[in-house]
């Protein structure tokens, strides 16, 4: 398929070498495209310089995970759930961020290897990051984590773990934290204009987004307890930043979901990023952009540590 001129035209140049990447998430080709994915990032993490950074795999309450250390014990953490809408990735898919987090924000980063829909609807996945949660607070001291200092992140469909564990806290039905990084988020499974407008998008389009909620709810109805949005949590809720991207389909979710959260009274810091689609930071890693959205993290990450 050929690029739309129109979104060339708005698209920054740095990313037209990705104009026709799209995200097929057709159960027929499922297998092969999580193969093609889990390959690519595995090649890349080699490449990744991680000076600075203990990084080890283990396992939390039986939930695979990546510890990233860039901080002596006890240090403060953030518990991060990867993108690849529900649906793809393992470990290996944000390293990159995982890395820069720790090393930047000075801080643990503990990653949550989730089940993966259609295999495994929901709960699974938010069950998973909860039992990561809820591990890093009861055995915190002994993990070298500062409890007191745990912070929730999620990159695009990780995000929607992250924000529904977020409103759990918020009533009082998790862990405390003290911060949320939501990049790109995955929010609601309604329609909303940018899903109708963008579906033909670089990186993610609407159609992977009404896909991606139809596979990991399954024979679950749409709820506030599966869908962040359908949540009014919203009271007592974590400091949080939200960034997103302008030509993606989500970004009209991201927008409203600030505009909640700051009508509830919650320290909200919100940044679009113009000219870009959805995934240009895993796309384009090197790009200035994508390291301003990493400046941008580490920064809140150290306002939500009392740094």
């Amino acid at each position: 398929m050929e690029p739309d001129p129109e979104l060339l035209r708005r698209l920054d140049p740095a990313l037209h070498a990705f104009a026709a990447a799209r995200t097929d998430l057709s159960l027929n080709t499922l297998a092969a495209v999580r193969i093609s994915l889990d390959v690519r990032r595995a090649d890349a993490v080699a490449q990744i310089d991680t000076a600075g950074v203990d990084i080890v795999d283990g396992h939390a309450a039986g939930v695979p995970v990546r510890i990233y250390r860039g901080a002596t014990s006890p240090s403060p953490a953030v518990i991060y759930c990867h993108a690849g809408a529900l649906m793809l990735g393992n470990l290996d898919t944000d390293h990159r961020q995982c890395v820069e987090l720790a090393r930047r924000g000075e801080c643990t980063v503990v990653s949550v290897d989730y089940r993966l829909a259609p295999e495994h609807p929901f709960p699974a996945a938010l069950d998973d990051a909860m039992t990561v949660l809820q591990r890093s607070w009861t055995a915190g001291p002994d993990l070298g984590l500062d409890r007191d200092r745990l912070v929730l992140a999620g990159n695009s469909a990780g995000a929607a773990l992250a924000a529904g564990l977020a409103q759990r806290a918020a009533a009082g039905q998790a862990p405390p934290i003290v911060g949320v990084l939501l990049h790109q988020p995955v929010l609601d499974d309604r329609p909303t204009a940018s899903k109708a407008e963008f579906d033909s998008t670089p990186g993610f389009d609407g159609a992977a987004a009404e896909a991606m909620w139809r596979h990991y709810l399954g024979e679950t109805l749409p709820s506030a307890a599966a869908v962040p949005a359908r949540s009014h949590q919203m009271i007592g809720a974590a400091s949080t930043l939200i960034t997103c991207s302008e030509l993606d389909p989500l970004r009209d979710e991201a927008l409203d979901y600030a505009g909640r959260l700051m009508s509830f009274g919650v320290r909200t810091d919100l940044h679009v990023f113009g000219g870009t689609c959805h995934g240009f930071d895993s796309l384009s890693p090197d790009w200035e952009v994508s390291q301003t959205l990493l400046v941008m993290q580490a920064e809140a990450l150290r306002r939500f540590f009392g740094r």
